[in-house]
This record gives C-alpha cells, sequence and structure tokens, in this order.
C-alpha cells in the first residue's frame, strides 16, 4: 500500500524529531522530510510534493498563514496546522482554516514534546484523514488519544420512550468536523434571517469557537453567538457549541434552550455531536432537523439515526462536496440520513421543508 508522505515544516528542533517519530510509527504514513521555516518548505515541495503537510504558524523569515496561502493559491496540498497558539490567536487559526488548513492542533507553548506524544493517535488520524480530503485552489480568501472511545451515553442516557407531539415550531441540529467551518459557514450564509433555530456542534479546540461565532456573526443574515448554558433557540440564531463542553438542547413548555455542561469526550471529542443529537431527538423529536457534515470519524452517526428514528427528518452531506467523507458516510451506512445531497443543497432544502411542513 503507499504511504501518505508527509512534510514537518517547524522552526523546532525538538518538535521536528517528536512529530517525525510519532509519524513514522504508523505504517501507513512516510515522513518524506522536515523544513525549519517555509523557504526550505518551497524548496523541498519542488522536487518532491507530499501528500500531507503539517505547518506551524510562528516561524522566521515567512509565517505559517502567510505560507499556507501561497500553497492554497498556487498547488492546493492538505495542510494540518499543529502549533501552539494561544487564546489572543484564535483569528489567526479561524484564518488559518478559511485560507483551506484542513484541521488544526494546539499544541501548548511548554512541554510542545510531551504533549505531541501523548496525542500521537489523533495526530496520525488526522494527518491520514488530510490526505485523504479534498481541498481546492483558494484565491483571496476575505484529546487525548489515549481516553476510551465513550459513547453518548456518558453524558445523556438513551432514550426510552418517543418525543412529544409535533408542534408548529422546529430545532436544526448540526453536526462537523475537519472541513466544518468553511461547510457550516456556506450553509449559513445561504440561510433567510428568519430560519428556525439552530444549533450546532463543530469540533474545534476551546476558545476558538467563539471568534469563529463572531465572523460568522458579521457575514450572515441570522445571528451567531456561542452558546451558553441557558441560552434559548430562536428563530433566526445559530448557538455554537463552546469548545472543550458538550452542549445538549433541552425543552420547557414551548420553550426550547441550550444546556452546556462539561463530561466525558465522547468519540473522543468535546464538544461532540453524538451528545447534541441525541439530546435533540429526546427533546424535539419530529419537531426537529438533524444535517451531519464534512468530518473525520464517526461522531454524530448513531446521534441523527436515533433523531430519525423519533420522527425527525434527517440529511448527510454527499461525498463530492466533503472535505472529508467520514461522518456522513458512517451515518448513511446506518441508513440515518432521509436525505443524501450536496453542500449547496441543503439550506434550500431546510427552508422547503419547513414551508412544506407548515402547510401540512
Amino acid at each position: 500500500m503507499k504511504k501518505i508522505k508527509v512534510l514537518i515544516v517547524d522552526d523546532s528542533a525538538i518538535v521536528r524529531q517528536t512529530l517525525s517519530a510519532i509519524l513514522e510509527q504508523d505504517p501507513e504514513i512516510e515522513v518524506m522530510g522536515t523544513a525549519s521555516d517555509p523557504f526550505y518548505a518551497a524548496n523541498k515541495i519542488k522536487t518532491e510534493v507530499p501528500d500531507v503537510i503539517t505547518l506551524d504558524i510562528e516561524m522566521p523569515r515567512m509565517d505559517g498563514l502567510t505560507f499556507l496561502k501561497k500553497i492554497m493559491s498556487q498547488h492546493p496540498i492538505p495542510v494540518v496546522i499543529i502549533s501552539s497558539l494561544t487564546v489572543t490567536g484564535t483569528e489567526t487559526a479561524i484564518r488559518a482554516l478559511e485560507y483551506g488548513a484542513v484541521d488544526i492542533i494546539t499544541k501548548p507553548q511548554l512541554d510542545a514534546k510531551s504533549f505531541i506524544e501523548e496525542s500521537k493517535i489523533r495526530i496520525c488520524d488526522v494527518v491520514k484523514a488530510a490526505a485523504n480530503s479534498r481541498v481546492r485552489r483558494r484565491v483571496q480568501v476575505k484529546e487525548i488519544a489515549v481516553q476510551p472511545k465513550f459513547s453518548a451515553d456518558a453524558v445523556i442516557p438513551p432514550m426510552q420512550s418517543k418525543s412529544m407531539i409535533q408542534t408548529t415550531e422546529i430545532v436544526v441540529a448540526v453536526g462537523a468536523s475537519t472541513g466544518g467551518t468553511e461547510a457550516i459557514k456556506d450553509f449559513l450564509m445561504a440561510l433567510p434571517h428568519d430560519v428556525p433555530g439552530i444549533v450546532i456542534v463543530q469540533h474545534m479546540p476551546e476558545k476558538f469557537t467563539k471568534s469563529f461565532a463572531e465572523r460568522l456573526n458579521e457575514i450572515c443574515k441570522i445571528s451567531v453567538k456561542e452558546a451558553e448554558n441557558g441560552d434559548t433557540v430562536i428563530r433566526g440564531r445559530a448557538l455554537i457549541a463552546p469548545g472543550n463542553f458538550h452542549m445538549l438542547l433541552k425543552r420547557s413548555g414551548a420553550r426550547y434552550y441550550v444546556e452546556v455542561k462539561e463530561g466525558p469526550h465522547v468519540n473522543r471529542h468535546r464538544p461532540a455531536v453524538d451528545v447534541l443529537f441525541r439530546s435533540t431527538a429526546r427533546y424535539a423529536g419530529k419537531n426537529a432537523v438533524g444535517i451531519i457534515l464534512t468530518g473525520m470519524g464517526d461522531d454524530g452517526a448513531k446521534g441523527l439515526l436515533e433523531m430519525k428514528e423519533a420522527g425527525a427528518h434527517t440529511v448527510a452531506q454527499d461525498e463530492a462536496s466533503c472535505v472529508v467523507f467520514g461522518m456522513p458516510k458512517e451515518a448513511i451506512k446506518l441508513n440515518a440520513a432521509d436525505r443524501i445531497m450536496p453542500l449547496d443543497q441543503i439550506a434550500q432544502h431546510l427552508i422547503t421543508f419547513e414551508k412544506k411542513r407548515k402547510d401540512f
């Protein structure tokens, strides 16, 4: 089997050595080279093109963000950002995703070597997902792995009975991972200002989700915010689960609201899509729409099936429009999706579905 060729770009010799050792342990990965800055990396790419680049942000001579923009505008290659971005660097991280980075792994500013060693399973998984991702040319773009893989049972028990009767108001639950920041942006930007309330889980590190929500709020017709415990789910607004916290949908009378809480990682994620989807199945039932978008792994697949079994309408993004066809693929395998469609059709489908439901 052809190995995935990886080029490591980082100004720290210790990080380069540690990443190389970890990636080389995986039989599916080969480190084709390392570079201490983007200029050395560019010279290596001239002689051999890697399948994936791991890239630091803060480096001498040229920063990683500038290098990423050049790569994605000239010769797109899947890029995974591995950087010690602080809270003040979340804006940079969001821009990296907009410029075309497949995923971001944050390493601490101190003892990065130990962190990388502890996170080796996640790093290898992300690199392999990136190798199978679809990257496109961009022109001027405005956990710890050793943990057991818990299911949603660890946060919210399975449903014992069907949900309440149908109401006139619906809730839209969305789950995404790798490639999801751009997919969510495209989806939300296509929606009118009076769309039903939306709750979203996007796998992102802590602090990043606030910047992500604020950026979406600036460019979308609807309002978008990072969810806080007790926030009401209302028309014309999307709530994004904060990084490192689960988000559950709850209901009190006719009012839907969210609960933001800690808890074990589910499917090695917190927030987890399965947790949001299960709670939506329980408290909204047939009053919900579930949408699973691009992402690595299987988080959300079982939850989407639970939503469908509770009477919700369910949608999965199709393979051709996914950056990584992991989560939607697993949901489709379970027959959890009522509809499978390209990303650019999902917003209009939601609008049409709600109109038909009201007419009915």
